[in-house]
């Protein structure tokens, strides 16, 4: 497996496998990667003839305020996990070959990026959609992976690909938890033992509104209470939001009639987190 920093090497590589026929699925990744991250390595491997990681803190996906310094980082580490799971080559660059100094082009969308995480991240999905469309542009990959923990980022990026008629196929991939219900995120480092300990609200909260919809409530405004009630429980948590919203458009709704993602961002400490999950006719999505 090799690891790749620069897109003029990366280039003539990709050629190649397409001169031969081959396939190619690329799992964009801002590294750090854990169980979640190698479940999609694993998945592409499984769907393609060659696999790209990339492996790359995003700055334009950072605001002002937020952790892009403190962000982990373990190349080292990365690696051995793409290694284990069957991935061709890693692309690593550094900011500078992401973005030329007088860099000033970006790639945006409305409705989809204004709620949820996009309201307190305003700048955070231009970020995202940029440096997706650079890698699609740079890989060009015939599927790409992401996750479903992510699930406001894989609704603009499927939103993206159709508006722009990128030839590529968009694979989400479902949430891998801890065996405590935790979902898998590279931030979880920054949570000591208490706060880890706290962290487990998202997920309770998130399986009581499940449950009141499985079990027949269909009125979005009493699930949303149930869960910020439960989260609200919590002495260390502090939410930033908990929205049932149509898992197309990601406009509010007040009944769930059609398939819908249930999202919440809560903030354990100092650490923002999310989950989700989604519901359809009685089944969970």
């Amino acid at each position: 497996m090799q690891i790749i920093k620069t897109v003029e090497e990366l280039r003539p590589i990709i050629q190649e496998w397409r001169s031969q026929g081959l396939s190619v699925g690329l799992v964009p990744t801002m590294g750090y990667l854990h169980a979640g991250h190698k479940s999609l390595i694993v998945k592409a491997v499984s769907e393609n003839d060659r696999v790209v990681v990339s492996d790359f803190v995003n700055p334009t996906q950072f605001g002002a305020n937020e952790d892009l310094s403190t962000y982990p980082r373990d190349l080292e580490r990365d690696a051995a996990v793409c290694q284990e799971a069957g991935a061709s080559l890693v692309f690593h660059p550094e900011p500078e070959e992401m973005y030329a100094p007088d860099s000033c082009t970006f790639v945006d969308m409305d409705s989809l990026t204004k709620g949820l995480c996009g309201k307190s991240r305003p700048t955070h999905f231009r970020g995202v959609c940029t440096v997706v469309c650079k890698l699609f542009h740079i890989v060009t990959p015939d599927r790409a992976y992401f996750g479903q923990k992510d699930a406001q980022q894989l609704a603009v990026i499927r939103r993206m690909v159709r508006d722009l008629n990128f030839g590529i196929s968009i694979v989400g991939c479902p949430i891998v938890r801890e065996a405590d219900g935790l979902a898998m995120s590279s931030r979880n480092a920054y949570l000591g033992e208490e706060e880890r300990k706290a962290a487990l609200i998202l997920h309770s909260s998130l399986a009581l509104g499940e449950k009141m919809l499985e079990e027949g409530e269909r009125d979005a405004r009493k699930v949303r209470e149930a869960i910020l009630g439960r989260l609200n429980t919590e002495p260390l948590a502090r939410v930033d939001y908990v929205e049932l919203v149509d898992a197309e458009s990601l406009e509010p709704v007040e009944k769930a009639e059609k398939p819908i993602l249930a999202a919440i961002a809560v903030y354990i400490g100092q650490t923002r987190l999310i989950d989700n999950f989604t519901f359809a006719g009685g089944q969970q999505g």
